[in-house]
């Protein structure tokens, strides 16, 4: 065979001007409203990101256990078809801690406003009507496109996973051009996939992840919301002594920090400080009124601002509600 019939290999660069071209493409996009963030259900969050959750991007949210990381993804998935109405997109999720079935329930909660265990006719029997609402409910929003990935997998069958399921909704315009399916993918716990037999311990396995992550966020438009677990340091009685800089969660409190804030574009860190007998929270010293004051610290915003933002869980219906900045107790204690 002649070298000039040889397949010319693809170049491992791109001139400066294609990286020129995209840009005011998609600020042209943008500008247009053709190209937009998926918003979420709190304009505080849209706000210090970019008008939302953009594609191609690597969302970290990170808190201890009972923090409400996963109501907030609850939230976010439950609400993103009606807040995003002229956006085609798909969710998958992978749900390796709890079941489908428990996710569901959690759902129905926000619905008829009443607890998991009323539901499960464990705290008073479920009555007729709330079933109904939940039957109703469960109809209307089967029409979303949402999956779920409820078996644990190893970091490679996690990208091929993700791959077949691109390739499974891909779709054609009348040219015959293909169309990439929008993927907005939700994982509920980085530590919880399967480790490799060429992964030492979980920390490679989370080096592993991060490089995934960032790989298929180039590959395809596609958005992640990953959560993950706290250091356990954050417990240090110290770091629970009202008043100081250390009640606040911060980057390094974050597991594998290193390897999360390299491949993260946010970056968003949860706190309940009640729970942690915490009234006076940070040096500001913040009034907090009890344990359903949750504070979402974002560490890092790549293309947003960093801030802090407050609050209210409503836990019956399933739900995180905006509330104003707390009180300062010097303010409050000088207020006459």
């Amino acid at each position: 065979m002649s070298n000039s019939s040889k397949a010319t290999p693809k170049k491992a660069w791109n001139s400066q001007r294609e990286g020129f071209q995209e840009s005011l493409k998609y600020l042209q996009g943008r500008m247009q409203g053709k190209i937009w963030s998926l918003k979420t259900p709190w304009p505080k969050v849209d706000d210090a990101l970019t008008a939302g959750i953009e594609w191609n991007t690597l969302n970290v949210i990170a808190g201890r256990p009972a923090s409400g990381k996963t109501l907030i993804v609850e939230q976010i998935v439950r609400e993103s078809f009606p807040l995003n109405p002229g956006e085609n997109f798909r969710v998958l999720q992978f749900q390796f801690e709890m079941l489908a079935r428990t996710s569901a329930i959690r759902e129905y909660s926000s619905v008829v406003g009443k607890s998991y265990k009323y539901l499960c006719s464990a705290d008073g029997k479920l009555s007729n009507d709330d079933l109904q609402k939940c039957y109703d409910y469960a109809k209307a929003k089967v029409k979303y496109p949402i999956d779920v990935v409820e078996k644990p997998c190893t970091i490679e069958e996690f990208k091929q996973i993700i791959g077949e399921y691109i390739v499974e909704h891909v779709q054609y315009d009348s040219e015959g051009n293909m169309i990439l399916p929008k993927v907005l993918i939700t994982i509920d716990h980085s530590l919880l996939f399967k480790k490799a037999p060429y992964e030492k311990d979980k920390q490679d396995m989370l080096n592993n992840l991060g490089e995934a992550l960032t790989w298929l966020k180039r590959q395809y438009p596609i958005a992640f919301i990953l959560l993950s677990q706290l250091n356990r340091n954050i417990d240090n009685p110290e770091r629970n002594e009202e008043g100081k800089y250390g009640n606040y969660v911060l980057e390094s409190d974050i597991f594998g920090s290193d390897v999360i804030l390299q491949h993260a574009d946010n970056v968003i860190g949860i706190n309940r400080p009640a729970k942690q007998k915490i009234r006076f929270y940070g040096p500001d010293r913040y009034v907090i009124e009890d344990d359903r004051v949750i504070v979402l610290h974002f560490l890092k915003c790549r293309n947003g601002d960093t801030r802090l933002s407050f609050f209210k869980a409503e836990f019956e219906k399933m739900k995180l509600v905006e509330m104003i900045t707390p009180p300062q107790q010097e303010k409050r204690l000088t207020t006459k």
